[in-house]
């Protein structure tokens, strides 16, 4: 197939799958996502994904209506049937339906269940990335994989009307993350990236990007930095499931980074030795 989703039971093209109007999506964005890219139609990182799904939903009173075993059997079902061995996968659940009301008890007594697979591919790490900066108006639950995603849809637009790849957010000076990806910058041969906190998501490729920089003695320091400090790094970069490690070269139309080329070289083949690793087939 090219492309299969999944919602509550029914599968098909995703062009024909049909959500009922009083899914609590419709309304509220009452609901929790995740998403991993497939190398070789397997799903990377597919156990930390899972975890961070489930993981957030709780934080907001949702119970994933199967048990992860279950939800992981069912992805990796949809994977295979799907043509392309690299893809998008996307999992999301919501309250349920029921009628609209503010309150959860109005939701139905079974949270719903969506997930679909299509093609994709992952940004290339053999180029460089431009960005723009804007103050970061979101909310103060970052930390939550929502699908209210709004506020990242303006930024994402803003950064096309630019003619950039990605849109790095601040709160005053503090810089916190991406429209849809973690920023991190190099500094003195060491990785420095923002704590997880509730003004960040917590990625799960920055978490593997931070794993390896401390295997390869890359002194790591999770700790706020400045807008300024993100304009004079040695190298920026950006991390999401489907930008592995993405250098940045202009911000503001600014040139930035450039610095520490050999560096950032080590950390990109660790990442793409990890994919290769992770879905080598026997």
């Amino acid at each position: 197939m090219e492309n299969i989703a999944y919602y509550n039971g029914v599968t098909g093209p995703i062009e024909q799958m049909m959500v009922p109007m009083n899914d609590r999506a419709c309304f509220f964005g009452d609901g929790v996502y995740d998403a991993m890219f497939t190398w070789n139609h397997v799903p990377m990182a597919m156990d930390d994904h899972l975890a961070r799904f489930y993981r957030s939903a709780k934080k907001v009173d949702i119970e994933v209506p199967v048990p992860v075993d279950e939800l992981r059997a069912l992805v990796l079902s949809l994977v295979s049937r799907v043509d392309s061995p690299t893809a998008m996968v996307y999992v999301q659940v919501t309250r349920g339906i029921g009628p609209r009301g503010h309150a959860y008890r109005f939701a139905g007594e079974r949270a719903s269940l969506w997930a679909f697979v299509r093609p994709d591919v992952l940004d290339p790490m053999d180029r460089d990335y431009r960005c723009i900066t804007m103050e970061d108006t979101r909310f103060l639950h970052c930390d939550i994989k929502t699908i209210n995603l709004l506020p990242s849809v303006i930024y994402a637009q803003r950064a096309e009307e630019h003619g950039c790849d990605e849109t790095i957010l601040h709160r005053g000076e503090r810089v916190t993350e991406c429209a849809h990806s973690n920023v991190h910058i190099l500094k003195d041969g060491a990785l420095r990236t923002a704590p997880c906190d509730h003004l960040i998501l917590p990625g799960i490729t920055r978490a593997h990007r931070i794993a390896q920089c401390r295997q390869m003695g890359i002194p790591v320091i999770e700790e706020p930095f400045t807008v300024a400090e993100l304009m004079d790094a040695d190298e920026v970069f950006f991390t999401s499931c489907s930008a592995l490690c993405c250098r940045v070269r202009e911000i503001d139309g600014r040139p930035v980074g450039g610095q520490d080329p050999e560096l950032i070289a080590r950390i990109q083949r660790a990442a793409w030795d990890e994919v290769l690793e992770e879905t080598r087939q026997a």
